[in-house]
């Protein structure tokens, strides 16, 4: 009995298997791309710096690093209530996330064989990197007695298709937000060891070393096909990307600010630190960066993150969902306006940046 009141209350497929989030615009998702487009890339322009990093990629700095010590042999039942709750919903997006990167890299790595070898090895050593991550942190799940179905997750998640050049500028940003994250949480908990209420944190500084070779990589392949990056049209896509992911973080952290006080950490305060840091380190490939200094920036984030606690509200009602639909209707639309604004707020030049991570 008292087992089943430390279970978080999560829906199963069976016994200790959780059945994954329902999917939304703010979920993780999984993406498929032009496979042959890839193959025909001529990475000559920039072939010294991605051999070189293919190189960092066979080293395999961590391949010792994901290994469970004895701070994980206890029970957690003394994590309960919401925050275990908001505890499993992290191991789960982020797991998720992990294995979605995973199923791209080793997709990309099967078809570019033999048609782009340095391209190949990389994307495979990488999805080796992604795989450790999402096993780990579906052990992590086990702990609080759930795990996630990863070869069911494979075949009932939708695949997003993008071209090549959009998978580059969103698997980039990915991995640099992932440094940024995980770096940050790991530098909080090493100067209040108080606050970490499971081992996993402590193996946040090399985890996140991955994440930015990865990000590098995809810095490396983008600089190898300069029309990705140098015309009118890149700096659209660019400010367009920056905005979904930064939006995407800022939106679904709020809504688990629980998570983040449990650890010690302002929700709020923790993702406009880690929004300016990407946003910076993006200088270094992008054409164009945000101005995430404007005072209108995080003002508007902040009325659609009042927007959607008042979408949620209306979700859980029990009114019908035709009458659902017409109260959500002016909130989605205030959504759209002020990320419309934000997405037109004049941005900066990468070339004139001073300050940058270069």
């Amino acid at each position: 009995m008292v087992d089943s009141l430390k279970k978080p209350a999560f829906e199963e497929m069976r016994d200790g298997v959780k059945i994954p989030a329902k999917e939304t615009i703010l979920t993780p998702r999984f993406y498929t791309t032009d496979f042959d487009e890839m193959a025909r890339m001529d990475i000559s322009p920039n072939e010294d710096e991605l051999r070189a990093i293919l190189e960092e990629f066979r080293a395999d700095y961590n391949r010792h690093h994901f290994v469970r010590d004895e701070q994980f042999e206890q029970s957690w039942d003394h994590v309960d209530g919401e925050t275990r709750r908001l505890f499993v919903e992290f191991l789960e997006r982020s797991c998720t996330a992990e294995f979605s990167g995973f199923l791209l890299y080793k997709e990309l790595s099967r078809k570019l064989k033999g048609k782009n070898p340095v391209l190949a090895e990389c994307f495979a050593l990488m999805s080796r990197d992604e795989a450790r991550h999402a096993g780990f942190l579906n052990k992590a799940m086990s702990d609080f007695r759930l795990s996630l179905d990863l070869g069911f997750l494979t075949k009932s998640k939708k695949y997003t298709f993008f071209k090549p050049k959009f998978i580059f500028y969103a698997t980039y940003l990915s991995e640099k937000i992932g440094y940024w994250r995980y770096i940050t949480i790991y530098r909080h908990l090493e100067k209040n060891p108080q606050d970490c209420i499971y081992p996993i944190f402590r193996f946040f500084e090399n985890w996140c070393q991955d994440e930015n070779r990865h990000g590098d990589f995809f810095d490396a392949l983008m600089k190898a096909q300069p029309s990705f990056l140098n015309d009118w049209k890149a700096k659209l896509w660019c400010r367009f990307f920056l905005l979904s992911v930064f939006a995407t973080m800022f939106l679904n952290d709020i809504q688990r600010s629980g998570f983040y006080k449990a650890i010690g950490l302002d929700a709020r305060e923790y993702d406009v630190y880690v929004i300016r840091k990407t946003n910076e380190t993006a200088g270094r490939v992008f054409p164009v960066i945000l101005d995430v200094d404007h005072p209108e920036f995080f003002s508007r984030l902040d009325t659609c993150t009042e927007n959607n606690a008042k979408l949620a509200e209306i979700a859980s009602s029990n009114k019908p969902k035709f009458l659902q639909f017409f109260q959500k209707l002016p909130l989605y639309l205030s959504n759209g306006w002020h990320l419309l604004r934000l997405y037109f707020l004049k941005p900066i030049d990468a070339a004139s940046m001073e300050g940058a991570v270069r």
